[in-house]
């Protein structure tokens, strides 16, 4: 059987959240209206978001359909879900302060879904901009007294960032994005989020659902270190540079300024072009897309000026 070797291009799912904005919609050309869009979901297979393909051979299929029926082009992992999840988030007001379980914990509690392992990839944020990784209870006691009795200024913990830093989300870790901020997510694919604290807002009158005692199982005391928990990344000519590497996912940053020369021999490959435009072996890619290099690709050749942030497992 020979292969279906083209690039599978994906159409996202983008959704409304009360802490979204524009910019999906103006900067990346995504079809949705409305000043509170929040997260565009690129490359998905989950069910709260299962991508379709946008054309080839596979056009019109969603992604879980695709991953099922052809696992050859997914280099037959055994898997039995597409594992990983990529969003673009805009974030124009803060979110919630949450936490994600892990594997175990969330087989157990959330009906068979994996843990939430993730990374973010600053695209853009406000000067002097920080972001909530991390707390500072020394204790689990501690733990519980700070969130029961709300005293959120001490509890937590807030880092500067700027664009091109990364920071790898462990499940456990109390985090946040703040207002002001764009970012790409990589993930594992899942969507369970415990929320420790949400600003006593309200969503259609009434607040927003909390999960204290989840999160008090599952927050890791004590937090990593600040300084752990960053890493800066700069641009650099023609260049892949690799982020992180976790049981996960390993995530790439892509700048290609002439061209840039890989070779396609995982799996499969995920990317999303978050600047710029150019070509990717003689086929068209613009800011906002995203696609799949399956099994056996090969040789691929980027040449344009761009930013892709590439994923695979």
């Amino acid at each position: 059987m020979i292969m279906n070797k083209d690039i599978i291009f994906l159409s996202p799912v983008c959704t409304h959240n009360i802490w979204g904005g524009t910019r999906l919609n103006r900067e990346f050309g995504y079809p949705i209206e409305g000043d509170d869009i929040g997260e565009c979901w690129g490359i998905s297979a989950h069910p709260n978001g299962d991508g379709t393909v946008a054309s080839g051979a596979y056009k019109g299929m969603k992604l879980s359909e695709l991953w099922e029926k052809h696992p050859e082009l997914f280099g037959n992992t055994g898997m039995d879900r597409f594992p990983l999840l990529i969003k673009i988030i805009d974030a124009k007001d803060d979110l919630s302060i949450q936490v994600h379980p892990d594997d175990a914990y969330a087989k157990v509690h959330e009906n068979g879904s994996l843990g939430k392992t993730e990374c973010w990839f600053i695209l853009d944020c406000k000067e002097n901009a920080t972001l909530v990784v991390g707390h500072n209870a020394k204790t689990k006691e501690e733990l519980e007294q700070m969130i029961h009795e709300g005293k959120w200024k001490e509890f937590i913990r807030e880092i500067p960032i700027k664009p091109g830093d990364f920071i790898q989300i462990d499940p456990g870790t109390v985090h946040a994005i703040k207002g002001g901020t764009l970012l790409l997510e990589t993930q594992q694919s899942s969507d369970i989020t415990y929320r420790v604290y949400d600003y006593d807002r309200l969503s259609n009158g009434q607040p927003r659902q909390l999960h204290i005692a989840q999160s008090i199982d599952v927050i890791t005391v004590p937090a990593k270190s600040a300084e752990n928990s960053v890493v800066h990344t700069e641009k650099k000519d023609d260049a892949i540079q690799q982020l992180i590497r976790c049981p996960y996912y390993t995530v790439y940053r892509i700048d290609v300024e002439h061209r840039v020369e890989t070779w396609q021999d995982k799996p499969f490959v995920l990317m999303s072009v978050v600047e710029g435009e150019g070509t990717l072996n003689g086929t068209h890619l613009k800011k906002g897309n995203h696609l799949i290099l399956p099994d056996g690709y090969g040789k691929v050749e980027l040449q344009g000026r761009m930013q892709i942030i590439a994923s695979t497992i």
